[in-house]
Parts: structure tokens; C-alpha cells; sequence
């Protein structure tokens, strides 16, 4: 299919889109219409495509400061705070919320497209229509699993925006529980629709292993937070088994995990990919680097090489840095605490997601990954944990691979729930440190306010678990609520 043609339709529902939440009542004039482009499979794969290179603008960054910016992993950094510091200060307010849905729905349009027209198109095979859309099901429950964790009760559209219409676009919030029920029959669609357990050769579609690993994570936070309880905790240990069961497998070499050669690895259940030929943004790495800095020791050059992005604006904490032991491969992997020829600590460097280096320039475009088998592993330990079982073997698998010889000396042995909640939630600050997974995780262990620094001593105000929707929100969508608390 002509890629021009893809672009112009994929422009065409973000403008469409746009311009409807934007209040203008006139109805956009498009050359190329929904009703004449969804004629071909291929036009639906150029159509499927588009959603994936959306979601590399929220994948970026938004997800991850939504995931993990403010939790106990960031402080400012050498080159300063770049505005990031009301993530981890906890300071956003209703002018400066964050990030903002807009993105996300745009993804959201684009599987409603995709689960609108694709069920009359012919296909080579019935497997390669529920194929695509099993994709759009679980991006749609993906999305709003991001969006309900991040402000709660949000808009449910479920049709694409073709034209303008207010009674369509203008949408008040539904309630938590009902966001819930449609990200689990989306899943339950999906599943059902996957013709096997095969994970594409990018590792960047998601797919039947990468939509359990969701479901898992869905039904945990339902379980622990929407009062799931044990048939929550059982459906999420099931789906878990079955994504585990597929084919991947840990590393033996934590870092190269991250390596931008090494992308299509399987460890990796379900990424974003950000590819320097496809001309990708930077994302949210650049600012966990180096730039135009001199007066460093040969050794740090080394190992730093090409400086590049927006420079050190955030780092991980000293207390978050104490807790990788010397015999944790992961240390080593996940930072590199850079001092100058003085031995004048300069900054924690983030060496995860380095990208890669093209004539001389660093181009921060290492994938951001969504799932991997490690986090199935430790999600299914606290499955079994919830549900009062041992999650010794889960957590060791994890443990062996960090510290290779050396995992004799840190055997996890079962204990209380309590303590085997903590030893899991520490497993996963070491296992996931900037993957954009601990705001989550310390929300569904209920340690945020223990935690997080900034939050420390405010367990009253449970507003502070969401984030503000925004007058940039509430001005484009009147009939959206400002969350309790932040007004």
C-alpha cells in the first residue's frame, strides 16, 4: 500500500480527532474517508501499523512519568530538573497536570477504526482478520489500563470519531469499575480471537502472550484494589501460567535485554519499538544521560562514550542505588555513578536506555518495553502470594539470573505474606528500575505514602494516588470532571 496514503489517513483521524475536542462545528472536509479507504487487508494492516507508530508518542515519555515518575526512583541531576522535578516533588497542579490523555485516545480512535471496518473486509484467512483484531482489542484495554490507573473514571468511546458530532465526541467520565469491565471483555475478545501463542519476530505487536501478561496485571489490581480478591488473584495466576508458557525465556545477560541490537531478544513479550530508520523520536531516556561534559577520567569515557539528548535533568536516588548489591549484574546494567578527574560525583547515569550511537550522534531508541518474562515471573509470585502460596520459585528464577554465582547467598525462602509482599516489591524496584513500573507497583502494594519521599506523612489525602485531569482537559471537554481534591 502507497505509505503516502497510510500517512494521510493516519493524519487525518489525529486532526479529525483534534479538531473535534477542540469545539469546532464545522464538519471536516478529507479527501481520503474511512468509508473509501477500508477496502483491502491491506489497507487495514497500513491502518494497524498507524496504531503502533501512535503509541510511540505516549511511550515517549508520558507512560513512563505516569508509571514511574512520581514514585521514590527520580531526583533531579547535573543538568538540572528541566520541569520534571513536579513528578517526583509531587507538585503537579490543575495548570501543570502532567501528562494529558489527548495521545492515548488518538490510539483509542484508531483500534475503534480497526474494530469498526475490519469484520466486513475479505482476508486471506479468517486467522489473519481476528489476528488484527485481536491486536486492536488489546491495544484499546491497554490504553485505558493506563488511563484508568492514572485519573481513575474516564471517558469510555468505544466508536471511532469520523465526523463531528457533539452528542458522540462530548463524553462525560464513567466510573472505575465500568473502565474495568471494558478492559476485561476487551481482553476476553482478544484472546479468544489470537489463532495461537506466536509472538511476531519484532516482539513489537502485541499478541496472545503479551495480552495475558496484561490480563494478569489487570486482574491483580482488581483483585487487590477493586475487591477481586481470590477469584481476581486466580484468573490473573492463570493468564500469567499461560503467558510464561510461550516462547520466551530470561536472559542470561540482564543488560542485554536493552541492547539496541538486540531488540527482538526473547525476554521481550511486548515492546514499543523506536528504530533509527524509521525516524522515531528520542524518548524519555535523553534525559537520563550526558551531555557536553568535560574533565572526565578515561575509564568514564570509556564507558560512556558518545555523550548525547537532553543531558543528566533526572537521576536515580542514592537510597534506590544503595539497594543493587556489588554482585547484582543488574547494578552495573541499570546505572553508572559518574565522578569527574576530582572524584567529584557528577550524576547517576541511566545505562538501560543508551540507544545507540549513528555517525558520531546518540540517539536515545532503545524500545521501551511493555512486558517481559521477568515481570510475568514476579507477577506471578505475588499471585501466589495473594492467594497464600509459596512464590519461592519465581522469585529465585529471578534472582539466579541477578546474581549468577552468587545466587546461593541471596536464596529467597517463603515467609509471611507481609514479608514476601516486601521481598517481591523490592525484586521489582531492582528488576524494573526506570521501565516505568513503580508509581504502579507501590500503588497495588499500598506503599506509596511510606515510599515516597514527597509523599510521606499525607496518607489523608488519597486524591494524591491520580493524577489531575487539567484545564487543558476540562476546557477541551466540558462535560469532564476535575478529580476530588485537585480543583
Amino acid at each position: 500500500m502507497n505509505n503516502k496514503k497510510i500517512l494521510f489517513l493516519i493524519m487525518g483521524c489525529i486532526l479529525l480527532f483534534n479538531s473535534c475536542r477542540k469545539g469546532i462545528e464545522t464538519e471536516p472536509v478529507s479527501i481520503i474517508t474511512t468509508a473509501t479507504f477500508f477496502k483491502t487487508q491491506d489497507d487495514v494492516l497500513g491502518v494497524l501499523r498507524g496504531m503502533y507508530f501512535q503509541l510511540r508518542i505516549p511511550a515517549s515519555g508520558d507512560l513512563y512519568f505516569m508509571g514511574e515518575g512520581r514514585s521514590d526512583i527520580l531526583t533531579s541531576a547535573a543538568a538540572g530538573t528541566l520541569t520534571f522535578d513536579r513528578y517526583y516533588n509531587n507538585t503537579l497542579n490543575v495548570t501543570n497536570p502532567g501528562p494529558n490523555w489527548m495521545s492515548l485516545y488518538t490510539v483509542v480512535n484508531t483500534a475503534n477504526l480497526l474494530l469498526k471496518y475490519t469484520p466486513d473486509i475479505t482476508f486471506s484467512s479468517d486467522a489473519a482478520k481476528n489476528n488484527v483484531l485481536a491486536q486492536a482489542y488489546t491495544m484499546r484495554a491497554f490504553i485505558y489500563f493506563s488511563l484508568v490507573r492514572t485519573w481513575g473514571g474516564v471517558p469510555i468511546r468505544t466508536e471511532p470519531t469520523e465526523k463531528y458530532d457533539p452528542q458522540t465526541i462530548q463524553v462525560a467520565r464513567s466510573g472505575e469499575d465500568e473502565v474495568f469491565q471494558l478492559i476485561k471483555d476487551d481482553l476476553e475478545k482478544a484472546l479468544a480471537l489470537y489463532p495461537d501463542n506466536t509472538i511476531d519476530a519484532t516482539r513489537s505487536y502485541w499478541n496472545k502472550a503479551a495480552a495475558n501478561a496484561l490480563k494478569g496485571e489487570v486482574y491483580l489490581w482488581t483483585g487487590k484494589l477493586r475487591s477481586g480478591g481470590a477469584a481476581d488473584f486466580n484468573t490473573a495466576l492463570t493468564a500469567l501460567t499461560d503467558a510464561k508458557s510461550s516462547d520466551v525465556q530470561l536472559l542470561p545477560n540482564y543488560g542485554d535485554i536493552f541492547s539496541y541490537t538486540n531488540k527482538t531478544n526473547k525476554e521481550v513479550l511486548m515492546a514499543v519499538r523506536f528504530q533509527l530508520l524509521d525516524q522515531a523520536p528520542n524518548n524519555y531516556f535523553t534525559n537520563m544521560y550526558l551531555i557536553n561534559f568535560s574533565n572526565l577520567p578515561a575509564a568514564a569515557q570509556t564507558v560512556i562514550g558518545a555523550q548525547g539528548g537532553n543531558g543528566s535533568v533526572m537521576q536515580i536516588r542514592e537510597p534506590v542505588r544503595n539497594l543493587f548489591t556489588s554482585d547484582d549484574q543488574r547494578r552495573n546494567a541499570t546505572f553508572y555513578e559518574l565522578y569527574d578527574n576530582s572524584n567529584k560525583f557528577i550524576s547517576a547515569l541511566t545505562m538501560k536506555g543508551r540507544g545507540v550511537v549513528d555517525g558520531g550522534t546518540r540517539y536515545f531508541l532503545t524500545d521501551v518495553i511493555l512486558y517481559r518474562l521477568a515481570d510475568v515471573l514476579l507477577l506471578i509470585a505475588e499471585a501466589k502470594n495473594a492467594l497464600g502460596q509459596d512464590p519461592s520459585a519465581e522469585i529465585n528464577q529471578v534472582r539466579q539470573r541477578a546474581y549468577g554465582a552468587d545466587a546461593a547467598t541471596h536464596l529467597f525462602v517463603n515467609g509471611s505474606k507481609e514479608a514476601n509482599d516486601a521481598a517481591i516489591l523490592k525484586e521489582r524496584l531492582l528488576e524494573f528500575c526506570t521501565e516505568g513500573k513503580r508509581w504502579w507497583d507501590l500503588i497495588r502494594f499500598n506503599q506509596v505514602f511510606n515510599m515516597v519521599p514527597s509523599l510521606q506523612g499525607k496518607e489523608g489525602d488519597k486524591y494524591l494516588l491520580l493524577f489531575p485531569v487539567g484545564q487543558t482537559i476540562r476546557s477541551l471537554e466540558p462535560l469532564v470532571t476535575e478529580n476530588p481534591g485537585w480543583e
